[in-house]
Formats: C-alpha cells, structure tokens, sequence
C-alpha cells in the first residue's frame, strides 16, 4: 500500500490562527501528522490551508520545508494577489488555491471564475472548493467552464451527489475526505464517484480532523481497499492525487 495524502492541515500557533465561527484549533505540526501517519506508508501530500489560516502564507512554507519536496501546498488567496506572488508561491511549493465556501477566511464564490483562471493560467495550479454539493447546481456553469477543480469531502451530503457525480463525469475531481465528517452513505458514493470517473476519488486522512464527528481512523482506508481491487484502490489512494498535484 502507498498513500499520497491529498488533504491534511498543519496547525503551527507560532503563526497567525484566527478563531472561525467561535472555533479556535488546537495546535497540530508537522511533526503531530509525521507521528500519526508514521506507520500508514505516505509517499507525499498536500497541506491544505483552513479558514483559522486565512491569507496567511508563512506557516504552509514552514511546513512544507520541514515535510519535504514529496509535499505540496494548497493556499487560500485574495483576489487581489499579483502574478508575482502567485509566482513566488509556486516556488515555494504551492500548487492550488483554496475557496473555503463552507467556513469562510478564503476568496468568495463570486471570485472563483476570475481567482481560478488566473492561478492556473498564471502557475498552472488547480483550485479546490470546500462546499456541500447540494449548492452546486447554481455553480455549476460555472465551473464546468474552468480548467482544473477538485472538491472537498465528497461534496459532504447525500442530498448533493447528483451534481457531484455529474461533475465527476465531466473531469471534475473529488477528495475522498473526512468521512468522519460527511452526511452521506460513503461506500455508496465512493462507488458512485469511481464508475463516474475513475480519475476522480483522491484519498485525504483529513488529520486532524477539526469539527468532524469522528476523526481520522485507519478503518477509512481499509473501507477503500475492501471496495476496490487493487490497482483501482491504489488509483484512490495514491495515483489520482499524485498526478493532479504534479508532483
């Protein structure tokens, strides 16, 4: 088994953290992820930038520095951010941007045509939506016309899949994330979302897990090697990701 872990957050309080929605996260570095994950066999991954982080650029090169050239960022950014620093932020190991719909501290849905264009036309890097599925449909045309999108946590509810898997069918990719965290039947909706798109499913530990229900267990990724066989879990858990963030 490898793992290319496409969502996990590092909480460093020797940097800026902003309480959201009255929430302020317990401190989680990198060396907490490295002691979690020491026996599940990661190969890289993607530190993902949270709402309590905002705009907040120098704890995710912190860590990146100390995880490695095997991981990559994913920011959050205001509209207003230059080619010069997207640039200079792709140098340090970014590859995405972050519209944090669900808790806020990110650029808005309103940016997100102008915001997704630039990075990738400016560094080439896709932009990641956190965001129930079940406001998508008013999005939808919106994001079927941009060049790279992957989205959070299986769209998050039943009520969503639909228009998560109508996506999933046009190229959009989804992270099997936070199943702690999910209002939905996951077994069924990893199914759903793989014969939709094979390329789709990306596996995240989520770590470490702020606000789910029920954390991170190893039992999330047995779930996908019970499901699949083996060359599609290994497409799950490591291939898919590994070819979206480039690395």
């Amino acid at each position: 088994m490898r793992i290319f872990d496409a969502h996990f957050h590092i909480i460093d309080d020797s940097f800026p953290i902003k309480e959201n929605q009255g929430y302020l996260p317990p401190n989680y570095v990198v060396s907490d992820y490295q002691r979690e994950t020491a026996a599940l066999h990661v190969a890289g991954g993607a530190v993902v930038s949270g709402s309590f982080q905002e705009f907040d650029q120098e704890y995710l090169a912190h860590a990146l520095n100390e995880l490695g050239s095997s991981f990559c960022g994913v920011t959050q950014l205001p509209a207003t951010v230059t080619d010069e620093e997207i640039i200079h932020l792709h140098n340090r190991g970014i590859r995405a941007i972050r519209f944090n719909i669900k808790r806020g501290g990110s650029a808005t849905l309103s940016e997100l045509n102008y915001l997704a264009r630039r990075v990738y036309d400016v560094a080439g890097w896709h932009s990641e939506l956190y965001i129930d599925a079940k406001d998508l449909p008013e999005i939808m045309p919106t994001i079927e016309q941009l060049p790279a999108i992957s989205i959070d946590h299986l769209g998050l509810s039943e009520e969503g899949l639909p228009y998560l898997l109508q996506l999933a069918d046009k190229g959009i990719h989804v992270k099997a994330t936070g199943f702690g965290r999910v209002d939905l039947d996951v077994e069924h909706a990893l199914k759903a979302i793989y014969q939709a798109n094979p390329d789709a499913l990306m596996f995240g530990t989520d770590l470490p897990s702020t606000r789910a229900r029920r954390p991170f267990a190893i039992s999330d990724i047995t779930l996908i090697q019970r499901i699949f066989d083996e060359k599609a879990a290994d497409k799950v858990l490591y291939t898919n990701a590994l070819q979206w963030y480039g690395k």
